[in-house]
């Protein structure tokens, strides 16, 4: 992937920002991706993908039984979704490290907001490392998923 991702917008300067996948900087970021409303239907979807078939995140009589007011999401499933944000801004072959962490659970009708920042760029013989800040934030601010990533941008 080469070029420019899609802008957001500087407080600073109320202007475009286009974060370049040619020449990185720390502080710049793509335009953050929604995802959602989440549905129980998507979490039985990524059960079968993945193979996570706790009953949990969709047999709303266990979840209740356990003392969860619904059926919620696989930590894994908002993960998945903060790395297609990462890789769509930065390249999948270029992944060098993924790193999570889970905070808060997921609920269905939540709406998830992913974004990122540049957090280091380092020259590199074989390439630029851009080092990034990640999360995966619910409607209600509460952040679900937090996270970094390396990405080894070749030149």
């Amino acid at each position: 992937m080469t070029g420019t991702v899609p802008s957001s917008r500087s407080a600073a300067t109320d202007v475009d920002v286009r974060p370049s996948l040619d020449a990185p900087a720390v502080g710049l970021s793509p335009a953050p991706r929604v995802f959602g409303p989440l549905t129980r239907q998507m979490f039985v979807r990524y059960a079968g993908a993945s193979g996570d078939m706790n009953p949990m995140h969709y047999d709303e009589f266990v979840a209740t039984a356990a003392g969860y007011p619904s059926v919620f999401s696989q930590g894994m499933h908002q993960a998945a979704l903060l790395a297609t944000f990462a890789t769509d801004w930065l390249g999948p072959s270029n992944v060098r490290r993924f790193q999570v962490r889970f905070r808060e659970q997921v609920w269905p009708g939540d709406v998830l907001t992913c974004a990122g920042v540049v957090t280091a760029v380092e020259e590199r013989p074989d390439g630029v490392l851009v080092t990034v800040d990640l999360t995966c934030t619910r409607q209600t601010g509460g952040v679900a998923v937090s996270g970094g990533a390396d990405f080894l941008l070749p030149r």
